[in-house]
């Protein structure tokens, strides 16, 4: 049995995600935003398992880095990490929004969260290989422009969204070849298109699909070892965009996350 974080673990496809594999007798670790809902749901959890709640705002770079270190100093046996929280496109015609560091808050959540808080687990992980990483991505994926990666020109929210993505997806592609040879694996997948969650409601979407639907995929990954580097959709593998595999594009998204990461 496995020790699992998951982010974005209160509501939607995380929650789903959580409940299965508590179910399934691992130690589940939930995160979540909001102290209360992210407690009550460890302690509905706790009724058929192991679970442990975490809080932090993943729009504060500061706040991720104090989780991993809460989490690592909790649960020195970590080695699998569901990197599951986002933010959607909002609500039709919203404007650009920004997360406490000042960044755009779509590339915020969905991307440099994710790499902070996979960086920072990482010697845990490494220690307790094998062990895996799974990144809940998108098939919606847009390249970042590199000259204006915080999208302060023309800002459009699905854009927005689709572009953090594919940093994402990239940035996993990259990793993966980075920890070639430790034992840990990362991964990436589209879970399902537009589930019925709350950020698929918030953009004014009917459903097509459930949260139950998105979970095999995350649960396959998490639970099983598929290799590393690879995209899925759902549970089958498939190809992510196409500059998400050039060298030069990672390289250059390498550049501008370390400058964002530190201001």
């Amino acid at each position: 049995m496995s020790t699992i974080l998951i982010t974005g673990a209160t509501s939607g496809l995380g929650r789903y995600v959580a409940s299965e594999l508590v179910r399934s007798g691992h130690v589940v670790l939930v995160h979540g935003r909001d102290a209360d809902r992210t407690e009550r749901l460890a302690e509905e959890l706790r009724t058929e398992g192991d679970a442990e709640a975490f809080v932090a705002d993943l729009a504060s770079l500061t706040q991720v880095r104090e989780l991993a270190g809460h989490v690592a100093d909790a649960h020195p046996e970590l080695d699998v990490l569901v990197n599951n929280a986002g933010v959607g496109f909002g609500a039709p015609g919203a404007g650009r929004e920004l997360s406490a560091d000042g960044h755009e808050l779509r590339l915020a959540v969905n991307y440099l969260a994710p790499v902070v808080l996979t960086r920072a687990l990482l010697p845990v992980l490494r220690a307790n290989a094998p062990a895996r990483i799974v990144n809940v991505g998108s098939a919606g994926q847009e390249p970042l422009s590199f000259d204006d990666p915080e999208f302060s020109r023309g800002y459009d929210g699905v854009s927005a969204y689709c572009r953090s993505k594919f940093a994402l997806a990239a940035h996993t592609f990259a990793l993966a070849e980075e920890l070639d040879g430790t034992g840990v694996s990362v991964n990436v997948l589209h879970p399902a298109t537009y589930m019925d969650t709350a950020m698929v409601r918030e953009a004014e979407v009917s459903p097509w699909n459930t949260v139950a639907d998105g979970a095999a995929g995350v649960l396959a990954l998490a639970t099983r070892e598929p290799g590393s580097g690879r995209y899925f959709d759902g549970t089958r593998p498939a190809r992510a965009h196409e500059a998400a595999y050039d060298p030069g594009v990672r390289a250059r998204l390498a550049a501008v996350t370390e400058q964002l990461v530190r201001a």
